[in-house]
């Protein structure tokens, strides 16, 4: 099997079930974000986080592909527009409260960055945030429809990713840079 197949070359591409939409569609943004999003975990965990953060990234990155299933699939009665059930938002609930156990609590801003590692995630929390808006924006445009889980999902993703990133520069021995303000 060939990887391309000339049918988007005239700037169209397919969706799950039929019909084609202009690459520049919002639901293709939307899809193609999480994508982005996804790439950005894999280069996080290329710079060699703890072997519990990168198992969690790895989950992370399983769940973006259900998230794409989902954006790809726009209709509500489709097999994968509702891929993403609420229990992975609870998961990501859950990790959260583990991870700030080890974390002290914060007192006021940090800024992105530390270890490579917590770098990338920090990177990668900031795409969580632009394919959040992206998804909500499609979900104002009158013929789509956007499940509330995708919403849930990526929101406490990106909550998520910011522990997270704070966990791993902990872990690491390197601690927050506070914002100091104006």
């Amino acid at each position: 099997m060939k990887i391309y197949t000339k049918t988007g070359d005239d700037g169209t591409t397919g969706l799950i079930g039929p019909g084609r939409v202009g690459k520049d569609s919002p639901r293709i943004e939307a899809y193609g974000t999480v994508d982005e999003l996804n790439a950005v975990i894999g280069v996080a965990r290329a710079a060699g986080p703890d072997h519990g953060a990168d198992t969690l990234l790895e989950i992370i990155q399983d769940d973006l592909f259900a998230v794409g299933a989902a954006l790809a699939d726009p209709d509500p009665s489709g097999r994968f527009h509702h891929a993403v059930k609420l229990d992975r938002a609870e998961r990501l609930e859950r990790a959260i409260d583990a991870l700030e156990t080890e974390l002290a609590p914060l007192r006021n801003f940090i800024l992105p960055g530390g270890c490579p590692a917590a770098a990338q995630i920090h990177l990668a929390r900031t795409v969580c945030r632009r394919a959040e808006r992206l998804i909500v924006a499609l979900g104002h445009h009158p013929d789509e429809d956007v499940p509330d889980s995708l919403l849930i999902y990526l929101n406490r993703l990106s909550d998520f990713l910011f522990v997270l990133a704070r966990a791993v520069n902990h872990r690491a021995g390197v601690s927050d840079i506070p914002w100091l303000g104006l």
